[in-house]
């Protein structure tokens, strides 16, 4: 597992993964024929946007200018999932791969929000924290909607 440098680091960290969620639920909402599942994942493609600005707040109060996000070092994280290519995976599998992707996401913030001291900022990953979660359950209802029962 990759040690952080600074609380800046962490921060850019979890911009360039908000930047990296944001594009994946664009390109999964392409793969699904459900209308109603294409909004949603584009909502959460929007979400994704609102917890990158979230967090470039608190890089701002941290006294650092943000990185445009192409400029931010890609840091080797334990929990990091291996890169996709949604064109060449299958809805169920993308949602597979999104479950877990938020699941690592919730973990990620709740364990930063457990190791910050400032209490704003520790709100602020404790609610980021919560909308992951939120997303994790909507796919895995997504998912046992399209799985087929045995």
């Amino acid at each position: 597992m990759i040690k952080f440098e600074s609380f800046v680091d962490i921060l850019e960290f979890a911009i360039a993964r908000e930047v990296e969620a944001h594009q994946f639920y664009q390109d999964m909402a392409q793969q699904t024929e459900d209308r109603d599942m294409h909004n949603v994942l584009l909502g959460f493609a929007q979400e994704e946007l609102r917890h990158k600005a979230k967090l470039e707040m608190e890089l701002v109060k941290a006294g650092r200018v943000v990185a445009d996000p192409e400029e931010i070092t890609n840091f080797e994280y334990t929990d990091h999932l291996e890169h996709y290519n949604p064109l060449n995976k299958e809805y169920r599998e993308l949602l597979q791969t999104a479950i877990k992707k938020e699941k690592l996401s919730f973990r990620f913030y709740l364990d930063l929000a457990l190791a910050v001291k400032d209490r704003d900022v520790r709100e602020t990953l404790i609610a980021l924290a919560e909308e992951e979660a939120r997303h994790k359950v909507v796919l895995e209802i997504e998912y046992d909607v399209i799985t087929p029962k045995k």
